[in-house]
């Protein structure tokens, strides 16, 4: 079995769940609201984790009420805790009832990667290492590129919403890599400049000349790497869309790093997402990865 690096944030969630989202200079009461541990990075590590896979996870935890938050979290997760000088972040998800959801964030220390965090990494023994979008973006996501210059695995770079908000040439740098993209289909579209989605998926492709995977929601995941494989997804009943991205994307880690072939993979990543979907946020109970893993086996 290989093993991974994941990189990135480990934030506090709010969650604010209402019928629809105010309107400017609205008065609205909310149905229910409550913290949770989030952050892409989390959201993967965590998965990784309940699906037994082989991983470590560098992710920082700054200072305050939310850090102090985040490392008690991570605890009970048994993942690592690296405090650091600086403030924590947190992410404001306001929750629709249809199960869609927004975000407001506060981008604290964990977003600030600091190049000697790598320090006590020897990234020679990893097959994988996954990237959030979020953690390029920041100023520092220079020194982040940079960093993995030499990293002689596979970058699983998940570029996120936010994608054109990354700069260019920094962006340029990181596709030099070659990378695995894992996006959704409104995230293809932005990054792209396309509007049609093998446009979009072939121009992709043609800057990485590497495998991209387009989630498409309830209409399951799209694949290219020269040659195009569709997935479907099993209808489910959905209670919100936290974290189904971060989720689909550490289930075909998952995969591959148990040497399942790209099929099998998204076959499993799937399962994963359509697991998530059913819950509030990211986090599944043990029995459902139990499930999981045991699925893993014989997809």
């Amino acid at each position: 079995m290989s093993k991974c690096l994941v990189i990135g944030s480990s934030v506090c969630d709010c969650f604010i769940y209402t019928d629809r989202l105010p309107t400017r200079e609205a008065d609205v009461q909310i149905k229910a609201q409550k913290m949770q541990i989030g952050g892409c990075a989390f959201n993967v590590a965590a998965t990784l984790k309940g699906l037994g896979a082989d991983f470590d996870f560098l992710s920082p935890v700054g200072q305050g009420v939310y850090g102090d938050f985040v490392a008690q979290e991570l605890t009970k997760q048994q993942l690592p805790v690296m405090r650091v000088d600086g403030d924590n972040g947190c992410c404001y998800c306001f929750i629709e009832a249809d199960g869609e959801r927004s975000f407001l964030s506060y981008h604290g220390v964990e977003y600030r990667f600091q190049p000697a965090w790598l320090d006590s990494y020897d990234l020679a023994s990893y097959s994988y290492l996954y990237l959030c979008g979020l953690e390029v973006e920041e100023p520092t996501g220079e020194a982040l590129v940079d960093s993995l210059a030499n990293f002689s695995g596979k970058i699983v770079f998940c570029p996120g919403p936010r994608v054109d908000k990354i700069a260019s040439k920094r962006c340029q740098k990181l596709l030099s890599y070659q990378p695995i993209l894992h996006l959704n289909e409104q995230e293809a579209y932005l990054m792209s400049g396309e509007n049609e989605l093998q446009l979009a998926i072939e121009r992709l492709y043609s800057w990485t000349q590497s495998l991209v995977i387009v989630t498409l929601g309830a209409d399951g995941v799209i694949a290219y790497n020269g040659t195009w494989l569709r997935v479907s997804q099993e209808k489910v009943p959905v209670c919100d869309t936290l974290g189904a991205g971060d989720s689909h994307a550490a289930g075909f880690l998952a995969g591959v790093l148990s040497g399942k072939n790209l099929h099998q993979s998204l076959v499993f990543a799937n399962q994963v997402a359509g697991e998530v979907v059913q819950v509030t946020g990211c986090l599944l109970e043990s029995k459902t990865y139990q499930k999981l893993r045991r699925l893993k086996t014989y997809v």
